[in-house]
C-alpha cells in the first residue's frame, strides 16, 4: 500500500500502530490492518488524509514535526469541547511524531453543512449551552493557535487587561514588523489604552469558547446534531464567538436567532463585535497581507471614536 508523497515509512508505523489501538474505532478495528489512504481537500494549513480499515475511518491531519505543539493544542480543544453534550464532537484518536512529520488522528464523522434552517437553529441553541460553561478566569490552561499564528490564554480576571494584553497588543506587534504598518501599530496601541472605556464596564461570564468559529469549521452529521472542530478554545466573552461567525458570513439568520433566543446579547454589543472581528482581521494581515490592512485602519478609527480617539 502507498501512503503517497512525501510520507515516510516511520510516519507509517506510528499511524498503524495507533488505529490498531482504537478501542473507539467499531468492532473488529483493532484487528483490521490500513486498507486506503487518499488525500483530503480543504485544509489550509496541514495535509489531510482519510484512512480506511475495512469500513472504518480516521481523519489524520500532518504537518511539520515541529508544529506538534498545534495539533497538541487542538487536541486539548476539542477535548474541551465534547464536555458539552449539545455538540459533537470529532473524538481524539492521538497525536504524535512519525519521521518528519507531525501527526494528529481523528474520528472521520460525515459532516455537511449547516444549510438547513432547523440544523442551524440547533447549532445556534448549541452554541449558548457551551458559552454557559464557565470559568472563574479568562485564559486557557495552556496557549495555543489561531491559525497558524500562537494566541497567548495566561490567566486573568480583568476582560478587558485579558482581551488588550494577549489578544490585541500581540497582533500589533506582530503586525510591527513591517514598516508600511506604523499608522496602524500607532491607533492600535491607543485603541488598546482605552480598552476599560470602549467595555464601559462590560465583564461577562468567563465562558468557554470555540475560539475560531467561522462558518468553515461548523457542521452537522447525518443525525442533524451539531458538529464544532478546529478549535482556538479559552475562557472568554462569548460575544467574541459571535462577532467571528459574523465576520466572514456563512452563519444563517435561523443560526443568530436560535442563540439569542436562548441567551440574549447585552447593550453595545454591536461596538465590542467590531473590536472582536479587529482580532482576526489583525491575524488576517498578519497572515496573509493585502486588503485586510486598510479594513483594520477603519476599524481601529471606528472604534477610536466611541471612545473620543
Amino acid at each position: 500500500m502507498s501512503w503517497g508523497p512525501g510520507l515516510d515509512a516511520a510516519l507509517g508505523d506510528e499511524l498503524r500502530a495507533l488505529i490498531a489501538n482504537d478501542g473507539g474505532g467499531g468492532a473488529g478495528s483493532s484487528a483490521a490492518a490500513i486498507d486506503t489512504v487518499s488525500e483530503v481537500g480543504g485544509g489550509s494549513i496541514s495535509r489531510t488524509l482519510l484512512l480506511g480499515s475495512g469500513r472504518q475511518r480516521w481523519f489524520v491531519k500532518l504537518n511539520d514535526a515541529d508544529l506538534l505543539p498545534m495539533f497538541s493544542a487542538e487536541a486539548d480543544g476539542l477535548e474541551a469541547l465534547a464536555g458539552c453534550p449539545a455538540l459533537r464532537v470529532p473524538r481524539v484518536v492521538g497525536h504524535g511524531v512519525g519521521g518528519r512529520q507531525a501527526y494528529l488522528v481523528l474520528e472521520y464523522l460525515h459532516l455537511q453543512p449547516l444549510r438547513d434552517p432547523l440544523h442551524a437553529a440547533c447549532a445556534g441553541r448549541a452554541l449558548a449551552r457551551l458559552h454557559r460553561i464557565c470559568g472563574t478566569q479568562y485564559g486557557w490552561q495552556r496557549d495555543n493557535f489561531i491559525g497558524r499564528t500562537p494566541q497567548h490564554n495566561s490567566w486573568q480576571r480583568s476582560w478587558p487587561a485579558f482581551f488588550a494584553d494577549q489578544r490585541l497588543l500581540p497582533q500589533l506587534s506582530l503586525a510591527g514588523r513591517r514598516s508600511e504598518h506604523g499608522k496602524l501599530i500607532a491607533s492600535g496601541e491607543r485603541l488598546a489604552a482605552k480598552l476599560d472605556l470602549l467595555f464601559a464596564g462590560h465583564q461577562p461570564p468567563a465562558s468557554l469558547l470555540h475560539g475560531d468559529l467561522w462558518y468553515g469549521n461548523a457542521a452537522t452529521d447525518e443525525t442533524g446534531r451539531p458538529v464544532l472542530f478546529d478549535p482556538a478554545v479559552h475562557f472568554g466573552d462569548r460575544e467574541s464567538d459571535l462577532a467571528m461567525a459574523e465576520l466572514f458570513g456563512g452563519f444563517s439568520d435561523a443560526f443568530h436567532a436560535a442563540y439569542r433566543e436562548a441567551w440574549p446579547l447585552a447593550d453595545g454589543f454591536v461596538v465590542r463585535r467590531t473590536l472582536y472581528q479587529l482580532y482576526h482581521v489583525l491575524n488576517h494581515l498578519n497572515l496573509f497581507g493585502g486588503a485586510y490592512l486598510r479594513q483594520a485602519e477603519r476599524m481601529i478609527a471606528t472604534l477610536l471614536a466611541e471612545v473620543g480617539g
